[in-house]
């Protein structure tokens, strides 16, 4: 072939190339437009057997995730999947258990934190490189859901993977962003980004006068349906004036401080609308939620409802509903607030009671402990399968109390108050 001609079609050759490359990512469903070029900073996700996708074997606590994982060839152990966390971290504590190495870095004169440096995160199927893994302490998450873990995957994570979780199936299955190409039936939403937070757009529907169309940070790792921020309720106006409104005491929200709760005439993501869902409404004013521009966040408790893609390489979710889109779950409305303690999570400490609510009727008291539960001992369950039946609308419950060492028996009654 004649030099001349071959140099003119290189050019050529290398953009057909590059366009049969795109192809994966400009399929699109239903006449949506294209996702952007994927964007994965730091080293790439690498696939065993040069595959591009792994099924990961999921703990599912109610609607929380939580990933198997091995650090620089640790044992295997659990990492939350917090799509709401800035970065990835580890527990000082389990790192210390599994000999895992964290090194000081000075931060300032009178301060200083620890990392693992050069980490090789391993899960089935799939490696992940990282520069370093912060620590972070997991002991207040590990007593408010029940569940130890050896620290969070957060944005970093979601940056170099395509994830998508299936909650009716309660599987995980993780796609390389750079051949990922969606074909379901579910809608595409883009994301924006309050730094590292990805926010999701939604239309609240308050009462029959008042509907806000706002941010809401998208959180994998808050169990609640549905919270509203102090800071973005005032600015708006919103009050116990729109609608019937009670108190309640989560301990993932607010650490368990007053909250209220109120059922919403609807909530609409794009096409997908839930009549009549329970939001919460925080009464803190500092921290994330001080925020008035961020409307406040969608948990899992609301995402269960999808198989939900979170492909933040494409600044976007993808959400398809499943057999539980209209399935509501009643709320714990016990007006208790309970953390998990002793070395097994399982000593259930009351730490808030509300005024008003079955708790608070029943004569509970902060500091009581819940020794057994219709004579069957809390120490065979788990904090998630307590709440769950704080959620059975219409049942009496017989506690055995310990309180300050003196054993109290109580019965509690679970009713809609909402």
């Amino acid at each position: 072939m004649n030099p001349r001609t071959t140099n003119c079609w290189t050019p050529l050759l290398v953009l057909l190339a590059v366009s049969a490359a795109m192809l994966p990512l400009l399929r699109t469903q239903n006449g949506e437009s294209a996702a952007p070029q994927a964007t994965t900073p730091g080293p790439h996700a690498r696939f065993a057997f040069g595959g591009n996708a792994a099924q990961i074997p999921a703990d599912f606590v109610r609607n929380l995730i939580f990933l198997p994982v091995r650090v620089n060839g640790s044992r295997t152990s659990l990492f939350a999947l917090d799509s709401s966390a800035a970065t990835s971290s580890i527990d000082p504590e389990q790192a210390t258990r599994l000999d895992v190495k964290l090194q000081t870095d000075n931060a300032g004169a009178d301060s200083s934190s620890a990392s693992a440096r050069d980490v090789l995160l391993e899960l089935p199927g799939l490696q992940i490189p990282m520069t370093s893994l912060p620590e972070k302490s997991r002991q207040k998450s590990a007593e408010q859901t029940g569940q130890p873990s050896l620290g969070v995957l957060g944005k970093d994570f979601f940056d170099r993977v395509v994830i998508e979780v299936d909650y009716a199936r309660q599987t995980v299955q993780l796609y390389d962003p750079s051949v990922f190409a969606y074909s379901g039936t579910g809608k595409s939403f883009p994301l924006s980004f309050a730094g590292d937070v990805p926010l999701l757009r939604a239309k609240a529907e308050i009462s029959v006068h008042k509907t806000v169309d706002a941010d809401f940070v998208l959180d994998t790792g808050l169990d609640s349906a549905i919270v509203f921020y102090r800071a973005f309720t005032d600015s708006e106006r919103i009050s116990a004036a729109h609608f019937k409104t009670v108190s309640a005491s989560y301990a993932e929200i607010d650490d368990g401080a007053k909250i209220l709760l109120g059922r919403l005439k609807g909530f609409e993501i794009g096409p997908y609308a839930i009549e009549t869902p329970v939001a919460a409404f925080s009464q803190s004013d500092s921290g994330a939620t001080a925020d008035k521009k961020i409307a406040g966040a969608i948990g899992a408790n609301f995402l269960r409802r999808f198989t939900v893609i979170f492909d933040f390489p494409h600044q976007r979710v993808i959400l398809e509903p499943n057999l539980q889109f209209n399935h509501s779950v009643d709320e714990d409305m016990s007006g208790l607030s309970l953390l998990a303690k002793g070395s097994n999570l399982r000593t259930f400490e009351v730490v808030r009671v509300q005024p008003g609510t079955p708790a608070a009727d029943a004569g509970i008291q902060s500091g009581d402990v819940i020794a057994a539960i219709d004579d069957e001992a809390a120490a065979d369950l788990t904090l998630s399968a307590v709440r769950d039946l704080f959620r059975q609308i219409g049942h009496e419950y017989k506690l055995l109390i310990d309180r300050k060492g003196q054993s109290v028996t109580v019965s509690i009654k679970m009713h809609r108050v909402i």
